[in-house]
Order: C-alpha cells, then structure tokens, then sequence
C-alpha cells in the first residue's frame, strides 16, 4: 500500500496532453486505413474484372495505398516467421543442419515459382473473394523479404559475445527472458536495417505480385505494381513517371512514420562499453515521448508484457530421463543425418518422377546449361557490388547523421523496381544493336546490391564505439585500420548481405533476362528467361526443373564459398 501512487498523481499521469493528442490522431489514422484495406478484401472477386487498372493519376494514392496495406502484411509475417526460425536454427545444431540449407532453397526459389503453385491455393481458400488474391500477392511480397531478415537474425545470434551469454547463465535466466532480453536486443541494429532492405526490397517484385498471370490464370489488383505493368503494356511513359513520383512520396511516409522511429529507438541496444557520440533523432518518437497518458499507459503495458518474461513454461526437462542404454551423440547425429537424407532424397525423387513424365535428358541438359550463364552474371555483378558499396556502406554507417539523410535516399534506390528501367534498357539495347545477354544482366542487380550496402551500414552502425577509439589510440589508418579494425568488424553482417544479395540476384534473374516495352521483347540466355518463359506457357515441368536446378546451383554456391566465409567470421571475427 505504502508504494502506490496517490490517486491525485495518478490522475496527472493519464492526463492527456497536446502531444497525446498528436500521436492519438496518427493512431486513429492508421487504423481508419487498416479497417479500410481490410474491407477491399473482403469484396466478391468480381470487382476486380469490373474495376480494371486505370492509367488517371487520380488513381494513384488509392493504389500506393493499397500496395503498402500489402506490404506492410508481408513484412509483419516476416517478422514473425524470423523470430522463430532464425531462433531455431541458431539455437539448435540439428535443426540447424536443416533449416539453413532449406533456407538456402528458399531464398533462390523465384517468385513466380511460388506464385504458380500459391494463387491457386489461396484463391480457393475464400472462392470468389478478392481476400485470396490478396493473400496470394502477400505471400509473394513475403518471400521477396523474409528470407534476408532470417539470415540476418541468424548471424546475430550466432554471433552473441561469450560474456553476454555467461551473464544470461549467471542470473538464471529462462530461454523466454534471454530471448527478449538479450536475443532480441543484441539481433536488433542489423535486423532493423535489414527489415527497411526488405520493404524497399519488396517493391522489386511488387509487379509480379499484383499483376499475376500463370497459365490462363490472371489476377490483377490494384496497386502501384499493377499500375506500373499496365503503363510498360500500353508503352505509357508519363504513367511510368507518376509511378516513381507515388513510390517516392511513399517511401518518405514510411521512413519518417515507420523506420527512422524505429532506427533511433533501436540505437539503445548497440553492443558497447562507452556512450554513442551521434544518436539518430526521430521527431515522431519525440513526439511519443512527450505524451503524457500514452507514456505512463505504455509504461503500465511494458511492466504486464515483462512479468511475462517471468514465466518460467513447463517444459519437460529430458536431462533428466535417465536411459537403461546410454547413446552417444554421434550415434544421435548419425540417426538424424540418415533421417534428412532419407527425406530429401524421397523428395527429389518425386522431383524426378514429376518431371521425367513429359521431359527428357535433352531439356535437363538446357536447365543446366542456362544455369552456368546466370552463375556467371551473379558471381561478376556481386564481386561488382561488393567493391563498390562496402566502402561506400562503411562510410555512411560510421556517421550517424549522415545515415540519417541517406537512409531515405537508399531505401528510395532500393525500392526503385528494376521493371520501370525495362523500357529504357530495350530501346538503348535495340537502337545501338547490343547484346542482351550482357546488357541485360545489369538488372539482376540494381535491386539486390542494396542488400550488400544496407548490412554493412548495420556493420558499421553497430560498431562498438571502445573499439573505434582504441584503434585511434593507435593510431591505425589506412589499410591496417581497413585490414585490422573495420573489415573485421563488419564482415559477419557482410556475408549476410552477400549471401542475400546472391539469392536475390538469383530470384531477379526471372524478370531481369526478359525485358519488354511494348511489343518490344528480349530474352537473354539464362536460368531466369527459361522459367519466366515456362511460367508464361503455363508449363509446370519446365518450371520445377527450373527451380529445382536454380536451388541446386544456389544450395552448391553458398555452401562452397558463403558457408565457409560465415564460419570463419562466426569463429575469427566474433565480439567477446
């Protein structure tokens, strides 16, 4: 009784004030949007056919709208989905050994791999309503961004310092409280830098997810990505134009509304010893933090929220199942590796099976050989990109208000979907009698090579400050402070965007080797064209033995050179 606040106090803390009154509006407001993309996806199907895409300007903020209801869904079921796998797979050795390499198939699967077996699926979940559509294009958004935020928090917490992990051990924390009070926290700079990478990333393959067409299926919603694939139909180069001008104005709401109060609240959780010289500033959290009853109601929320970190879930404790017959652990991990075999190669030989049925040996051999010309395009414009933007990333992350600025600017970048520069590259290709095969490839990419720049920004960002002025101490410079202190110190969040980059440049290789404007068309040879071109026919043979030698070469790469490049990080360059 003596610790309660008197009832006059608690009075003056609920007590609104002109702030509260602010954030209460943004608040409102987005709930007002919510309810109504909510209600657009419940309508019956038929509106769509009735409604066809609109080329009016006019039209463009309620479709910019619509699209960021969808990915903003997509990116709160990424999150999700990175808490719990990237938790298992960093936690667990054997679940490990299988998740990372599905994870690796994963990333590679191309989005309209996905969309040819998922529109289906979800639109006969809720037959005759626009909900499946909607669905259907989440999901795809969803997997042009969950991919990288798993690896991301994969690294993080693979790369806890030892003596973080021995204070969690010394204070008897349970494995929910060192989740969110350590896990979490320790994961959250790269994650959040690699959330934004996600959003603007998803924007890239925006058009495949609103403008679908699989066979004689065909759905369009409405939306920016649909806007875009009409305007590039019609050969509307003014509509082009309003489409990057509404991207633009979108991105900048999200960035001031979403991500920069997220940067400068997630700046706390940075691993050092010293205080930050530079802490990113965000006038929307400045505004949640001068309210007066969303502070002190928050407060009361976080203090319920952290008694239930408390809880100690009763799970059984098999340490103390006592066996009549002791079994080795590598007896265990023999059992286990025999199991994963047993099922993938079940699996494959339905693989086999499925397309043996209509194909032959000649079309496996045209898979591969397409293969080998996107590996070579990958392999060049990654080494490409990373010698330009780990510099350029180091620099920015290593001046918070410089990242300040540019952080709209390369989320922008980001975001800018390499479809809208599809016109111009056909007409400079077509008119100067260029080989596509090498001019095409720069748009594999020019929306993937952000995920090099975005996680050494986070590298660079999360830098322990004690370090960088330890190696000034010194007096390291040059390439013995690239070579000794920075290169070391980023390269973990490195090889996550490297690895992500790969997979997505990869994934873009579907829309990046087949270019059109009008009735303009070109195809490079590749791995992308072929399954973009098997897609189009409605050819499902074609395109499983397009995904599945795409996993193959994907799985191959990581594990020949990204894999042993993150152990080396994992076991060299680890903090603490």
């Amino acid at each position: 009784m003596l610790n309660r606040a008197p009832p006059t106090a608690l009075g003056r803390a609920f007590a609104p004030n002109l702030f509260d009154l602010a954030a209460l509006a943004l608040v409102i407001g987005v709930l007002v949007i919510v309810t109504y993309g909510a209600h657009q996806a419940n309508v019956p199907l038929t509106v769509l056919d009735s409604t066809p895409i609109s080329l009016d300007p006019r039209h463009l903020p309620e479709y910019a709208l619509r699209t960021t209801l969808r990915m903003l869904a997509a990116i709160v079921a990424s999150l999700l989905f990175t808490f719990v796998y990237a938790t298992i797979a960093a936690k667990s050795r054997r679940a490990e050994m299988v998740l990372i390499p599905v994870l690796d198939i994963l990333q590679s699967v191309p989005i309209l791999g996905f969309l040819t077996f998922t529109v289906v699926f979800f639109m006969n979940l809720f037959p005759g309503r626009v909900i499946g559509a909607e669905l259907a294009s989440v999901f795809a958004i969803f997997t042009s961004q969950a991919w990288n935020m798993t690896f991301s928090m994969y690294q993080s917490l693979r790369n806890v310092p030892k003596d973080l992990e021995e204070a969690t051990q010394s204070f008897h924390l349970s494995w929910w409280r060192r989740f969110w009070r350590l896990d979490v926290p320790f994961a959250m700079p790269g994650l959040v830098w690699n959330t934004m990478m996600s959003m603007s990333g998803g924007w890239f393959f925006v058009v495949a997810s609103e403008a679908i067409t699989v066979g004689d299926t065909t759905v369009t919603l409405p939306g920016v990505g649909a806007y875009v694939a009409t305007a590039i139909k019609e050969q509307n180069l003014p509509a082009v134009g309003y489409a990057v001008l509404a991207m633009l104005v979108v991105i900048i709401i999200y960035d001031q509304l979403l991500f920069r109060p997220i940067v400068a609240w997630a700046d706390k959780f940075r691993f050092e010893q010293t205080a930050s010289a530079e802490v990113p500033t965000s006038w929307l959290l400045d505004i949640f933090r001068q309210t007066r009853f969303l502070r002190t109601l928050a407060t009361e929320l976080s203090g319920a929220i952290e008694s239930t970190t408390r809880i100690r879930l009763p799970l059984p404790d098999f340490s103390r199942i006592k066996f009549p017959i002791i079994v080795p652990s590598r007896a265990i991990d023999a059992v286990w590796i025999a199991i994963i075999f047993f099922g993938a190669t079940s699996l494959g030989w339905m693989v086999v099976q499925f397309i043996a049925s209509s194909l032959n040996w000649s079309d496996v051999e045209t898979a591969v050989i397409d293969g080998l010309y996107t590996l070579i395009r990958v392999t060049i414009l990654i080494a490409l990109a990373s010698l330009i933007w780990v510099p350029i990333g180091v620099w920015i992350g290593l001046r918070p208000s410089v990242a300040e600025k540019i952080q709209p600017i390369a989320q922008f970048m980001a975001a800018f979907p390499a479809n809208i520069l599809f016109p111009a590259a056909v007409v400079l290709i077509v008119h100067y009698g260029l080989d596509a095969n090498i001019w095409l490839s720069p748009l594999m990419v020019l929306g993937t090579q952000w995920y090099i720049l975005f996680n050494v920004i986070a590298g660079a960002t999360a830098f322990p400050g004690d370090l960088k002025e330890a190696a000034k101490s010194f007096h390291l410079s040059g390439w013995k402070w690239w070579r000794y202190v920075i290169l070391p110190g980023i390269f973990p969040y490195y090889i996550t965007g490297a690895i992500t980059a790969s997979g997505g440049s990869w994934n873009a290789a579907i829309v990046a080797e087949v270019a059109s404007w009008g009735d303009t068309k070109l195809n490079a040879v590749g791995l992308g064209s072929y399954i973009a071109k098997a897609t189009e026919a409605g050819d499902f043979q074609r395109v499983i033995l397009g995904i599945a030698v795409m996993s193959i070469y994907v799985t191959l790469f990581n594990r020949l050179l990204w894999r042993p490049l993150y152990a080396f990080a994992e076991n060299r360059l680890r903090l603490g």
